[in-house]
């Protein structure tokens, strides 16, 4: 008999994966799948990170960097921070990680007992709650709505955090809605767990692709929170797995020495090529990409509103639409596979993203062309009528 750990009764499967994977099977018998369902960038990543992670490969820059990072690196996103946000960041709380993701598990390794809570917004991210039963906690979701703009309020906080809480984790822009937190928010969430005793975990993965507004960063509300973000989604490395975390000073050395342990060190290609990522040819193609990316969401979400999808929030960042498919169906899950099998348009069910409300909400993702938007929307028409 094969035993495993408890904590997988808890640990949940992407539902979305199954999709996609069926989605390749009938792309591989010829049909054509118009792709909604990825949270990653369409755009491959820009030349001159290519180049200088091709010319990183051929200098030699092949073994272990120091755990936290490369130096240069840190230093570089620190006066990013400067000159995007007009923040002061020092390099020494900058620890580059294997993704956004290793990131997130060095929070909760650093503040995760068993038994302890982590407060987060539902729908939300699912990794996060598998991060969090990875070190036999318990993630509480506080159910979120069109009402809040998808985030929780500072009234909301106070009514679920006990005893039991140790950090509140939101996000801003979030995944799957897009919505962001304002300066005052942040704050308060803050203040909130300051008081409390707690830790703030602030999710920036998605800063960068914000259309509407500058988005604030929480390093300038305190020193005294942890930021992450990721070189994946503004900057399109998804691929090279860099990302970063910024932590409090009392923090940094637990973090390094869980780093030396879990990961050793980030991809050193991948640090040497993000290197060339903050010049301004880089920023100019990203920003463009911006651009791009405003202009499908600014096609797609009246056009989803004008087949009968209830979108109450524009998403001021990220690439996604969360979306009420109340009027279709009570089933998300089955929805997103007729519409993929019928249809031959892919989206996620609301079920990967929580408990509140799942089953009558999908996401969108405009992780495509235009020219693709317009195709799926064309095939949506046809099977919702």
């Amino acid at each position: 008999m094969t035993k495993r750990a408890e904590r997988m009764r808890s640990i949940q499967p992407f539902h979305v994966m199954a999709l996609l994977a069926r989605a390749r099977e009938l792309e591989a018998q010829g049909r054509s799948i118009i792709h909604m369902e990825i949270g990653e960038p369409d755009f491959v990543t820009p030349q001159p990170v290519i180049d200088a992670g091709i010319r990183a490969l051929q200098d030699g820059y092949t073994h272990y960097t120091p755990a936290v990072g490369l130096q240069a690196l840190r230093e570089r996103l620190a006066e990013f921070y400067q000159r995007r946000y007009g923040v002061a960041v020092e390099p020494r709380r900058i620890v580059i990680t294997p993704g956004a993701s290793a990131a997130l598990q060095l929070v909760m390794a650093v503040l995760v007992n068993p038994g302890d809570q982590v407060l987060m917004a539902d729908p939300g991210y699912p990794c996060n709650r598998n991060f969090v039963y990875l070190l036999n906690g318990q993630p509480l979701g506080i159910p979120v709505t069109a009402a809040t703009a998808y985030q929780p309020t500072p009234q909301q906080v106070h009514e679920y955090w006990t005893e039991a809480v140790t950090a509140l984790l939101v996000a801003s822009p979030s995944n799957p809605t897009g919505t962001l937190l304002g300066e005052n928010s942040l704050r308060e969430f803050h203040a909130i767990a300051a008081a409390q005793g707690g830790s703030l975990i602030v999710d920036e993965i998605y800063h960068g692709l914000v259309y509407d507004e500058q988005a604030t960063t929480a390093l300038a509300v305190s020193d005294d929170i942890f930021v992450v973000n990721s070189f994946s989604k503004y900057f399109g490395m998804t691929g090279w797995r860099l990302g970063w975390l910024i932590a409090p000073d009392a923090y940094v050395a637990d973090i390094d020495k869980l780093a030396q342990n879990l990961f050793l060190a980030a991809p050193t290609i991948a640090q040497h090529a993000a290197l060339k990522a903050f010049d301004e040819e880089s920023i100019s193609i990203l920003e463009s990409r911006r651009r791009e990316f405003r202009q499908r969401r600014d096609y797609l979400l009246p056009a989803l509103r004008e087949l009968g999808f209830e979108i109450a929030v524009i998403p001021q960042g990220a690439f996604y639409l969360y979306a009420s498919c109340s009027r279709f169906t009570d089933d998300s899950y089955s929805f997103a596979s007729r519409l993929l099998e019928e249809a031959g348009v892919a989206i996620t069910p609301g079920i990967d993203f929580g408990t509140h409300l799942p089953a009558t909400h999908v996401r969108f993702a405009y992780t495509t062309s235009l020219e693709n938007l317009h195709e799926g929307v064309r095939r949506l028409r046809e099977f919702l009528c």
